[in-house]
């Protein structure tokens, strides 16, 4: 029992440390933002990750194309981490750091969006992924732990989870998903 309620604890701390950031709250509005310029000029989000960020990328494609809290019309979000044939044709041929970077090579265009998620700020293929998108005019965006690493110095906005353990920031990671596209959401299709 006690390991599990000094787990949520730590989870706890790690949100409210979040809540209690001023610059990392603005961050998570800054990107709401900038989605929302994009959709309404005709872009789209894209999405990349490994392992859990994978799944996290795939969750947060999916709240902007389905629903988060109403139903409203999809929005254009794509997560990179989904085309086993794109993930494999491109490890092959080009090296598994390429997989993102071709995607977005092939997919993206100037205005669009790019989150790169990776709880080390390290991740070779995101951080390629990031730099294929700045040629392309693409805004990006990462999401990290609390160390500095490539992609925080490479994306133009970095959300940092002031945390050092994946699975916190992975949880982490997921609730400044949420909240981003529950602001898309609410900006895109005002309710009464």
């Amino acid at each position: 029992m006690e390991f599990i309620k000094n787990y949520i604890e730590k989870s706890i701390e790690t949100k409210r440390n979040i809540l209690e950031n001023e610059n990392i709250l603005s961050k998570i509005r800054d990107v709401s933002l900038v989605i929302v310029d994009s959709l309404k000029n005709g872009g789209k989000v894209l999405i990349c990750g490994n392992g859990g960020s994978a799944a996290d990328s795939q969750h947060i494609a999916a709240e902007l194309v389905g629903r988060l809290s109403f139903d409203r019309p999809g929005l254009p979000a794509m997560a990179l981490t989904v085309d086993s044939s794109i993930l494999t044709a491109v490890g092959n041929d080009y090296g598994y750091e390429m997989v993102f970077s071709r995607q977005v090579q092939a997919c993206a265009q100037k205005g669009d969006v790019l989150i790169g998620i990776s709880s080390s700020g390290n991740s070779k293929n995101v951080v390629n992924a990031i730099l294929e998108a700045k040629e392309k005019g693409v805004f990006t965006v990462g999401f990290t732990g609390e160390k500095d690493g490539l992609i925080s110095a490479n994306a133009d906005i970095t959300i940092k989870i002031p945390s050092s353990e994946t699975p916190i920031i992975q949880e982490s990671h997921i609730m400044a998903g949420h909240i981003i596209c529950a602001m898309v959401e609410k900006m895109m299709f005002p309710q009464d």
